[in-house]
């Protein structure tokens, strides 16, 4: 095990903070990579509306949603490199880590896009995550079921989708999107060995890592 790294480690690793990395996604981008267009689906909610988006890169997306929804929503912008975008009146960019940050109040949107990839421990991510909710926020991310690994390396497979049906998930495996409605705790059978940042591209062609379970 002690080829893994943990979360302090890999937050330096260059695989992880890459300020190139999914730096200029827009709005279009979100819509494509998640099935739905976020700005949409929080202008159905009452006002005021808050949207986290956690590794939003330069913020554009968040910048495009504001300007479509002006007055209407709070959108929080958390990236762990902080290369952000022109400043943009409703989004609050911070730069910090998934595994230390959190909103002061619950949230109607979180959103992942591609964010996982790069995240050490990444289901004690989903857990804090879906914990920002409110009852009936939802999550959305993109997620790569082969990267949650056991400690010889092979991906937990069926157990891990028995896991995230039982924990409220809907995991398309075919379009890599994981979704989630409300704040109920989550449960899981593993504990966190470390990460793998040498485990090369992943679906997305892109270096990614590998998370580790016993």
């Amino acid at each position: 095990m002690s080829e893994f790294l943990d979360d302090l480690r890999l937050e330096r690793s260059a695989v992880v903070a890459n300020s190139e990395m999914n730096r200029g996604r827009g709005l279009p981008a979100y819509r494509r990579e998640l099935g739905f267009d976020p700005a949409a689906w929080l202008a159905a909610r009452p006002a005021p509306q808050r949207w986290v988006d956690v590794g939003c890169g330069s913020g554009r997306a968040l910048a495009d949603a504001a300007r479509s929804l002006p007055g209407h929503v709070e959108t929080i912008g958390l990236d762990l490199v902080g290369y952000f975008g022109p400043a943009c009146a409703g989004v609050d960019l911070v730069v910090g880590s998934v595994s230390a940050w959190e909103p002061d109040k619950p949230v109607d949107l979180v959103t992942a896009v591609h964010m996982l990839h790069y995240v050490g421990d990444k289901l004690a991510a989903l857990t804090r995550m879906t914990s920002w909710l409110g009852a009936d926020g939802l999550f959305a991310a993109n997620f790569d079921a082969s990267s949650i690994r056991r400690a010889d390396g092979a991906p937990l497979g069926r157990k891990l989708a028995a896991a995230l049906r039982r924990n409220g998930f809907h995991h398309n495996a075919r379009q890599h999107r994981l979704t989630r409605t409300g704040n109920a705790p989550l449960h899981w059978d593993w504990r966190y060995l470390g990460a793998d940042d040498h485990a090369g591209p992943n679906y997305t062609g892109q270096d990614s890592v590998t998370s580790h379970y016993s």
